[in-house]
């Protein structure tokens, strides 16, 4: 067993984690209010991979994560009462609320979000220890990944590019036994998952993911080869969650018996044991950890509750892609479909429904029409034609529109034959 820190360090860990498990349980039990909407995945007994690895990083370097991340946030430096507000759907939100559990975001502190497809977060790690590299930085990239994650096409794909580029990318595995309700056993061939980049040229070990020192120590070494040889690695730790896969697990996958175990690894209580016994903190001090943390997650609750909510007129904001020929978005609240994304120019009928949250209040009688036998409602109408048109005469702008565009495209077609007979020539 590795020696323990300094005091001032061993404070710290137990500090971090007690935090991320009493905000880990507060959410759980704001979501059973109805606060946190969505999808709510707790990572309550994983805290000793979670702050070992974050303390350990530098400031510049990067931290990527699953879905599982309120506590990765936190343990980087995100103030807890921004995770809250996000979890509830809030301006104030590490997303301004429109990420929520699984999208949690902080570029100040270089924690990269949370992604809610399983190994989606891979490459993307790639491509930020790529671009380290590009601006000659000395960051390095820590990419954590769940063990069912091991098993997409993006595992192998990024290990290999990793390996290639001697990237400045350090991967671990949080195997916490089960990939959603499968045991690993049951969804990985090869369930020594440190060895599962070895093909790629990329070595691994297994540790002890409730234990913050061990965590603290491999993983340090592993940045220490990104940032200094750029040799990528990978560390599988053993870790556990108490909760199911996510809220709404009925965990009828695993016997109770085993949970019970697992607890009695706790990593908090534990390390916490340790300390005390190796003399190097005492009780008042792993008491007032518990009273800060309770402190701090109430407070994160209160600001999160009073956090506003975005705005209606937002809803349609920070859209990856717009252009100006086709609808990215059709908003159908009110009898007037419009163009969702073009919030600032809905009409004033539609304007009035939505702020009153009356849907379709006021709808005409007659029924509306069927996209399935009348096509959808934006179908070959230009975005301000479609804001604007009514009555007989949109049928005969429609037209002109068509023909007006499909003139376009026969130029074209002319056009691209003459360059092409010109290459030929």
């Amino acid at each position: 067993m590795a020696d323990l820190p300094d005091a001032a360090t061993c404070y710290e860990l137990l500090a971090r984690m007690t935090l991320i498990r009493r905000f880990e349980e507060e959410a759980g039990r704001q979501y059973q209010r109805a606060k946190a909407g969505g999808f709510l995945h707790l990572g309550i007994g994983e805290e000793a991979t979670i702050v070992g690895t974050a303390s350990v990083m530098r400031k510049e370097d990067y931290l990527i994560g699953t879905y599982r991340t309120h506590g990765h946030a936190i343990a980087r430096g995100t103030d807890p009462k921004h995770v809250m507000a996000e979890l509830f759907g809030r301006v104030d939100g590490t997303s301004g609320g429109r990420g929520g559990s699984m999208h949690i975001f902080d570029r100040e502190n270089r924690f990269m979000g949370g992604y809610g497809v399983v190994g989606g977060n891979l490459p993307i790690a790639a491509g930020l220890a790529l671009a380290s590299e590009y601006r000659s930085e000395d960051s390095v990239t820590v990419c954590m990944l769940g063990d069912g994650a091991s098993n997409t096409g993006n595992f192998g794909e990024t290990m290999n590019l990793a390996a290639l580029w001697k990237l400045p990318v350090f991967f671990l595995v949080e195997n916490n036994l089960y990939g959603m309700g499968t045991s690993v056993e049951r969804h990985s061939a090869q369930t020594d998952l440190s060895k599962k980049a070895e093909g790629y040229g990329i070595p691994g070990k297994r540790i002890d993911g409730m234990d913050v020192i061990a965590v603290r120590e491999g993983v340090a070494e592993g940045i220490r080869l990104a940032r200094e040889e750029s040799r990528p690695t990978l560390l599988e730790a053993f870790t556990y969650r108490y909760r199911g896969h996510s809220a709404a697990d009925p965990e009828v996958y695993r016997e109770r018996e085993e949970v019970e175990e697992w607890r009695a690894k706790d990593p908090i209580e534990t390390f916490a044991k340790r300390c005390i016994d190796a003399g190097v903190l005492g009780e008042r001090e792993a008491q007032e950890v518990r009273e800060k943390a309770e402190q701090a997650v109430l407070g994160a609750v209160e600001f999160a509750d009073a956090s506003p909510e975005p705005p209606l007129d937002t809803l349609y904001e920070n859209l990856y892609v717009t252009d100006s020929e086709g609808w990215y978005a059709v908003d159908e609240r009110s009898p007037e479909p419009h163009r969702g994304e073009r919030e600032d120019r809905m009409p004033e009928a539609a304007r009035e429904l939505a702020e009153a949250g009356a849907a379709y209040a006021g709808q005409p009688e007659e029924p509306r029409p069927n996209p399935a036998t009348h096509g959808d409602v934006q179908e070959g109408v230009p975005p301000e034609v479609a804001a604007e048109a009514e009555g007989p005469e949109a049928d005969d702008d429609r037209a002109d529109d068509d023909e007006d565009r499909n003139s376009e495209v026969a130029a074209e077609t002319t056009e691209e034959q003459e360059v092409a007979e010109e290459v030929e020539d």
